[in-house]
């Protein structure tokens, strides 16, 4: 199933900023590898200043919906639904690059499953990497992301990874580590942690109880509704589209249950030994009862 993000926390206007910036940033130097003809910057930079807009979103869940593929709208940031749908047994796992996913507490997180950029698609489980970083609780899980940077508010100046690391598992929380910092002007001003560790546990989601299990199937495909919305409105080619959707059709799982049988090939006894009984068949070996044991077994086998 796919879940598009809805209205972002308030609190994070301050990163949707920097990252408007960042674009403007691009774009100028899009403009300037344009003029130098340089086309690996225009590559480069081309990713940069891509914006998605709702008519993007939009198109998106409208043709995930012709697919018959579950489409959930989060009520806030995607990622936090994502988990929720995790922890609750409703999906397996959440797929997605962003790391938050692990601070909002989803069991598990994919990394690269359709990024298309050739990496090796990725599994961390929450669990193992708590303890892989030695960590005893989810509360310091989340006052180390908070370190290391999030969306939500600034860091501490000159603390990364490793030393946060270091730091959460020594002094256990935030406020204990700022009380160890000489220049207290590397700490941000009006820093309201309690309201960011909240965020993170207790975030804006639909419960998932709210979401039935006919909602939650994939459904058949709408063949003639993809072709009218890709062909007719956008232009695409219908002949690539059909044959798309037949590559979808048979992609899709199947409602029943498979049976074991259905794996292998059962093939009939050779003739031979059809003809002729065990005893018969292990007599002739030397006439020994050991080797006519054992080819009765074989036999049985």
């Amino acid at each position: 199933m796919y879940v598009f993000d809805g209205k972002p926390p308030d609190m994070k206007s301050g990163e949707l900023e920097k990252r408007s910036e960042r674009r403007k940033e691009a774009q100028e130097n899009l403009d300037k590898a344009v003029e130098s003809g340089n086309q690996e910057d225009i590559t480069k930079f081309n990713k940069r200043v891509i914006r998605v807009t709702q008519k993007h979103n939009d198109d998106c869940k409208k043709l995930l919906r012709l697919m018959g593929l579950p489409v959930i709208e989060a009520p806030s940031e995607a990622e936090a639904q994502c988990a929720q749908l995790c922890k609750d047994g409703k999906v397996h796992a959440v797929a997605t690059e962003d790391m938050d996913a692990l601070t909002f507490a989803t069991p598990r997180l994919i990394r690269h499953l359709s990024s298309g950029s050739g990496d090796a698609t990725q599994e961390y489980n929450l669990e193992k990497v708590m303890q892989g970083l030695e960590l005893e609780s989810h509360d310091e899980f989340i006052d180390l992301c908070i370190l290391m940077g999030c969306d939500y508010c600034d860091s501490i100046k000159g603390i990364g990874g490793k030393k946060g690391l270091d730091l959460i598992k020594k002094h256990k929380t935030i406020e204990n580590i700022v009380e160890t910092i000489k220049d207290k002007d590397t700490v941000p001003k009006d820093w309201n942690l309690d309201v960011v560790r909240k965020l993170f546990k207790e975030p804006l989601v639909t419960k998932s109880e709210e979401f039935t299990e006919e909602f939650l199937k994939i459904k058949d495909i709408d063949e003639d509704g993809i072709v009218e919305f890709l062909c007719k409105e956008n232009g695409f080619d219908e002949k690539r589209v059909r044959n798309a959707i037949e590559r979808c059709k048979a992609a899709k799982p199947k409602s029943a249950q498979t049976r074991i049988d259905s794996f292998f090939q059962i093939k009939a006894p050779p003739e031979a030994a059809v003809k002729r009984s065990p005893n018969v068949a292990a007599s002739k070996a030397n006439g020994k009862s050991k080797k006519a044991t054992g080819n009765n077994k074989r036999f049985k086998k």
